[in-house]
């Protein structure tokens, strides 16, 4: 393992509003791209795609990924960016289209290089603090724990916070499933190195990328927005409907990694063949899958798809959290021997 490099694991922030008034409209779609920038440069990274449908509109980063729902925010980042900076602006930009927030869901591995990682996380502790003191007082139902695995390197931290208490009596329609993938395959990791002076923009060479490696395969009914970074690393924004997918790829020997985030339905059932194109991509000598809100059946057949890639299932956890529900954290590594 390198002794530093760029931090691969992201930090992911989701943030749920809600209005008194029964017509919402567009809701925070109707923040503009300056009031964005603004936040984003406390985050410190930057727009470089964006594409969007009726439903929602999605950001590529300089570090991962945005989205923008009427009523709802994801945005996670990877690197040394300060992501729960976030969280007021976010607040007071909703403020001002009379929204307020309802719940919030903070997650993310175990970094790479904890070491580099500046305030406010340069620890979990830290990071709980500082959100506990971000949030207003009517989201009640607090939990942050560190669900843990086999592998000591792997651990799935989570912070969620509501207003309302989550119950399994409500229908919940969607899901969220976060992959995480280290110890890439070197010559798979290799399609995502730009040849020097290839004359081409991030946009063409992305393009290229997410054909090559198969990406575009994994969803066939989505819309890819891609970008491919100098000298290598890539990102994508999948749109199918109302859903989302997201990969990030850092692909340097010695801290590779890769993720994967789809949000999946109850009424389509292709989250498991999907999970397990993706980790094909990559060929990773260890991979991490969480669900939130999934059933017990969706994390069994995500199991069963990633050990038909030649995976072993090491560690399979779960905890309960107030405001969402079941978080299934799982474990595999490569039964391959690695050169």
């Amino acid at each position: 393992m390198a002794v530093s490099g760029f931090e691969g694991f992201e930090k992911r922030l989701e943030l749920q509003f809600s209005s008194h008034d029964p017509v919402i409209g567009i809701g925070l779609r109707e923040l503009d791209f300056k009031s964005l920038e603004q936040v984003l440069h406390q985050v410190q990274c930057t727009v470089v795609s964006a594409l969007g449908n009726h439903h929602f509109d999605s950001y590529v980063l300089s570090e991962s990924s945005l989205f923008v729902y009427p009523t709802k925010i994801i945005i996670k980042t990877c690197g040394t960016t300060q992501l729960l900076k976030s969280v007021l602006p976010f607040i007071q930009h909703a403020r001002t289209l009379n929204l307020h927030i309802t719940a919030l869901r903070y997650t993310r591995g175990s970094f790479i290089f904890p070491q580099a990682q500046p305030h406010p996380h340069s620890s979990f502790q830290e990071e709980v603090v500082y959100l506990e003191d971000s949030i207003p007082a009517s989201l009640c139902y607090r939990k942050a724990s560190v669900i843990p695995s086999k592998l000591t390197s792997h651990s799935w931290h989570v912070f969620s916070a509501g207003a309302v208490e989550y119950s399994d009596n409500l229908p919940v329609d969607l899901y969220t499933v976060e992959v995480c993938m280290t110890d890439l395959d070197q010559t798979l990791a290799r399609k995502f190195f730009r040849h020097p002076n290839d004359g081409k923009n991030g946009d063409t060479a992305g393009r290229e990328m997410t054909e090559i490696t198969g990406i575009n395969r994994i969803n066939l009914n989505a819309q890819i927005c891609d970008f491919a970074f100098d000298p290598c690393g890539y990102s994508m924004n999948g749109i199918d409907g109302d859903r989302y997918s997201t990969i990030h790829v850092t692909p340097e020997d010695g801290f590779s990694y890769a993720s994967f985030e789809c949000v999946g339905s109850i009424y389509n059932d292709d989250m498991a063949d999907m999970v397990k194109k993706a980790v094909r991509v990559f060929g990773p000598g260890t991979v991490s899958v969480a669900t939130t809100s999934a059933t017990q059946d969706m994390c069994t057949r995500i199991k069963a798809a990633v050990e038909q890639l030649g995976m072993k299932c090491r560690s399979f956890s779960m905890d309960e959290f107030p405001a969402a529900g079941e978080v299934v954290f799982q474990t595999f590594t490569s039964r391959r021997k690695r050169i």
